[in-house]
Order: C-alpha cells, then sequence, then structure tokens
C-alpha cells in the first residue's frame, strides 16, 4: 500500500467510539482492586480518551487487543466471577458482538481473529439478557 497506514478496520459503525467508553468504565470501576478517587465521570472521560487514541493512532491489531479486554469484562459478568452491572455489560456486550460481527464484510484477517470472542459475547449476551428479564435469578 505504498507505505500508507490501512485504515479499512476503521470502516464500522460509531458506536464503539459512543458507547463504549462509558461503559467499560462503569466495569472497569465496579471490578474488585479498582478502588480510585476518581469520579465515573472522571473515568468515562478517561476511556474515551483511550478509544478515541485507538482510533487515531492504533491499528486493527491494537483495537482488536482492547476489545478483547471489554469481551472479558462482559463474560466476567455474565458468568459471575467479576462484578458489575449486568445491563451495563449486556450493552457493552453488544457493541462489541455487532462490531465483530461486521468484520466479516471488510478486508484482513479481523472476522476469523475474533471467532472466539464472538462465540464468548454471544453465550455472555443471551445469559446477561435473561438474568435482566428474569430480575437476577439464575
Amino acid at each position: 500500500m505504498s507505505g500508507r497506514r490501512r485504515l479499512d478496520w476503521l470502516g464500522l459503525t460509531p458506536e464503539p467510539e459512543r458507547e463504549l467508553p462509558t461503559a467499560v468504565a462503569a466495569l472497569r470501576a465496579s471490578s474488585p482492586g479498582t478502588a480510585s478517587p476518581r469520579t465515573a465521570e472522571d473515568l468515562a472521560v478517561a476511556e474515551r480518551r483511550r478509544v478515541e487514541r485507538l482510533i487515531l493512532r492504533g491499528s486493527r491489531h491494537s483495537w482488536l487487543r482492547y476489545l478483547a479486554e471489554v469481551t472479558d469484562l462482559v463474560t466476567g459478568v455474565a458468568a459471575g466471577s467479576r462484578t458489575g452491572d449486568p445491563a451495563t455489560a449486556l450493552l457493552a456486550g453488544e457493541v462489541v458482538l455487532d462490531h465483530h460481527r461486521m468484520l466479516i464484510g471488510l478486508p484482513g484477517p479481523g472476522y476469523g481473529r475474533t471467532a472466539t470472542d464472538r462465540t464468548a459475547l454471544e453465550g455472555a449476551v443471551r445469559t446477561l439478557r435473561t438474568h435482566i428479564r428474569t430480575g437476577g435469578s439464575r
């Protein structure tokens, strides 16, 4: 590509940039060992800056690595091994799952690389929806 950076991985919907930072900040803040004097708003701003840096200066690899972190947060809440609001985890899970499904239409290895995360997210989203619908009983 004549030395220019490939940006086809950015050809996605705006939901990850718009919706993930607040949800991810809330999930990170609810994790044990992450006690911080920062407010939820401060954490969301920091997460938004991280996403912005990834989009503006990152690569397909760094973006997918970030989304894998989000997948771990979501699947942890769904499995009960991590604390967090199920509705927030569901929102983050649906956004990342939609992102990963759309990768099939983009060039490159993204769709194949996210197969394991897609499967994990499909199960987590199902579990979280059931959890929310039944009022928290498992």
